[in-house]
């Protein structure tokens, strides 16, 4: 198990909530640490961006304490009520995010024991409130200042490395080389991958710039990440495609299945140049691969694909491979080669404009 930046952060905005109750001699520090745990943010953006609405759910959630307190006294039964209620205003306000630390703020409020005096109980249901506001600004600053994450990396590097995966499994595929149930697995697997990075991807978004030359590139940047992940996709459709039609690959006419691994293999090479490219550390103008002055056209394919069909057509009797296969296959083929070239030409002009701002291999190995 890795010890990522969010477990270390959250760890440290415990033990600093405790510290600052402590220091403002705030009773049950616990709780200062208990908010921290649910404040904690992914990023300094989401931070930023809950913390008004962290602060709205604990002022609900205390009102509403204190009035089912004040009316009904400190019971567990009121306590349940002043949830339901708190909640139900939370939903309607649209405060979702913050139901969990409002739901916190009631309980340690009606936590406590029943007073003689309001103004004693409403004293305890400050403190209380102070102190787990403590945790919520703890936590933001931690957020703030530890291990501040770097998006990029994370999401190059893990486009990266599954695309490094799908590419292994397409060559086993193409080539009848896999084993069923394996290649299931890992197709099940490099999609929960795949949907993480669209998560690492949101968070990348999120990440704030601060001038203008800045927020151009990033926004550039986003549409090749994008890019990158649509490609990727592609690619892990093919798999796809490849291993529901294994037994028709197999049973395919020798000179197409010659021709799709033939091209499978090309447009892999192809992915694995691109992100080369894009780290720098292949030239700007490289755009000829070996192999390509041979290489068939898409539209020279399609031409080939279609002669084929007439042929089966005129062969009345004789045993048939399923041309519907064959185009299924083709399609996501053709595809993702559209992608791929179009990820090309963004990189092209990304670094045209932009090649002090490439990601280096140092970059990469400070992965979070």
């Amino acid at each position: 198990m890795k010890l990522g930046a969010r477990i270390l952060k959250t760890g440290v905005a415990i033990v600093f909530a405790f510290y600052l109750a402590e220091w403002l001699q705030l009773p049950s520090p616990i709780f200062a640490g208990i908010a921290a745990i649910f404040a904690i943010q992914p990023s300094i953006y989401r931070s930023y961006k809950t913390i008004i609405e962290q602060i709205q759910g604990n002022v609900i959630g205390a009102l509403s304490a204190i009035v089912f307190a004040s009316i009904f006294g400190v019971e567990p039964v009121v306590a349940g009520f002043a949830v339901i209620v708190t909640l139900l205003i939370m939903m309607k306000l649209n405060l979702t995010s913050s139901i969990s630390l409002a739901l916190v703020t009631v309980i340690v409020i009606m936590e406590g024991q029943n007073f003689d005096h309001f103004n004693e109980f409403l004293l305890f249901a400050v403190i209380r409130f102070a102190t787990v506001m403590i945790g919520v600004l703890a936590a933001f600053i931690v957020n703030l200042v530890f291990l501040p994450p770097k998006y990029e990396t994370r999401l190059f590097a893990s486009i990266k490395y599954l695309q490094d995966d799908i590419t292994r499994w397409i060559r086993l595929a193409v080539r009848q080389a896999s084993e069923h149930t394996s290649t299931k697995q890992s197709v099940r697997t490099l999609r929960s991958h795949q949907k993480k990075l669209e998560q690492i991807y949101e968070l990348y978004k999120e990440e704030r710039t601060y001038t203008k030359k800045a927020l151009f590139a990033k926004q550039r940047k986003l549409v090749i990440y994008r890019q990158m992940l649509t490609t990727t996709n592609k690619s892990l459709e093919t798999l796809n495609r490849l291993f529901i039609h294994e037994n028709e690959l197999a049973n395919m006419p020798e000179r197409f299945h010659i021709m799709i691994q033939e091209r499978l293999d090309f447009l892999s090479t192809y992915h694995e140049q691109l992100f080369l490219k894009y780290t720098g550390k292949l030239k700007l103008h490289h755009t000829t691969w070996i192999g390509q002055d041979e290489f068939l056209q898409r539209n020279e394919i399609m031409d080939i694909f279609a002669d084929y069909v007439i042929e089966q057509h005129e062969r009345e009797g004789d045993e048939e491979f399923s041309s519907y296969h064959l185009l299924h296959i083709l399609s996501r083929i053709l595809d993702y080669e559209e992608n791929l070239e179009h990820l090309d030409t963004l990189i092209s002009a990304y670094q045209n404009y932009h090649a002090s701002e490439l990601l280096t291999e140092r970059d990469e190995d400070n992965i979070l």
